[in-house]
């Protein structure tokens, strides 16, 4: 018995005419009624009413017709789920990530791979904007960035890791008000390294000086966050930045003071792939991770 011989008979009770099914099967007549004839011959029962024409199924082929769309569903099934789990055992995502939530991507590949062991990563840092773009010309699958920048309008979806928190982080060479509050207005007698201004954090930064009332002495201005680091630990600059881009995440916050900035702007940081109907299993089984990860605790001061 051949699968193909289960299919001519549920085409055939379908378009009941037997040059119509075997049009839709993509064979010849004869091959189609060779087939059934074969099924019938093995099974020993006749399956099909017939003279020239299709008369229907006999009440064995009725049963036959139950059993063979149950096989062929089953099989389906068993494709789907052996395709599924050579997808979801490996792959490849190609990840775009705004510059201050690079060290978020370790704590979120561990998460990935704890699902998918042998998935493979290409991480590539860009501006929120060029995230969108990259998103929309399907170069990447996933996006790491702020969520306030995600268009209302557009095709994405999005989950939610965790909102910022801003700190100001200096060496003990430098001298920081007492206690774990640090209120704007202090912060921006210091010598002070920002991000550039094109990128969104700093915007908020800006923000929140202009709101306070006071211009920041702004000494160094860079949109490479290792650069900022270096020159934090050496005792050049101060930093404002969020908690998820702290030099600590590599290890390397040593005696560096951290003063919790008040009020704190808490922008919320997110993932969002696009929108589209028919998605892998692999990206399906990545996202599912996604849901369950709530980063709040980690990223607080």
């Amino acid at each position: 018995m051949f699968l193909r011989q289960l299919s001519y008979l549920i085409a055939l009770e379908q378009h009941r005419h037997f040059s119509r099914a075997a049009q839709a099967c993509g064979v010849s007549q004869p091959a189609l009624s060779s087939a059934i004839r074969q099924l019938e011959n093995e099974l020993g029962i006749t399956i099909i009413n017939r003279n020239r024409r299709f008369f229907g199924l006999t009440e064995e082929g009725r049963r036959v017709l139950i059993w063979a769309r149950k096989t062929l569903a089953d099989l389906d099934s068993l494709r789907q789920e052996a395709a599924f789990a050579q997808d979801v055992a490996g792959g490849f995502v190609s990840i775009g990530v705004m510059p201050q939530g690079v060290q978020v991507v370790p704590l979120l590949l561990e998460h990935f791979r704890s699902a998918v062991p042998a998935l493979r990563v290409e991480v590539t840092v860009y501006p929120n904007a060029e995230i969108l773009h990259q998103l929309r010309e399907q170069r990447i699958q996933l996006g790491l960035m702020y969520l306030d920048q995600v268009p209302k309008d557009g095709p994405f979806e999005v989950q939610r890791l965790y909102a910022e928190q801003y700190v100001l982080i200096a060496a003990p060479s430098i001298p920081l008000p007492v206690g774990r509050e640090c209120g704007w207005q202090q912060a921006a007698t210091l010598p002070l390294g920002l991000l550039s201004r094109n990128m969104h954090s700093r915007q908020l930064v800006d923000a929140c000086f202009a709101q306070a009332g006071v211009a920041p002495r702004v000494m160094l201005e860079t949109n490479v966050l290792e650069l900022l680091h270096a020159e934090i630990m050496a005792g050049k600059v101060a930093g404002v930045m969020p908690v998820s881009a702290l030099p600590e995440r590599m290890g390397a916050l040593g005696p560096l003071q951290v003063r919790r900035l008040d009020p704190s702007p808490a922008p919320e940081v997110g993932l969002l792939r696009l929108n589209q109907p028919n998605s892998t299993a692999l990206l399906t089984r990545l996202w599912h991770v996604a849901t369950a990860l709530e980063l709040d605790n980690i990223y607080a001061t």
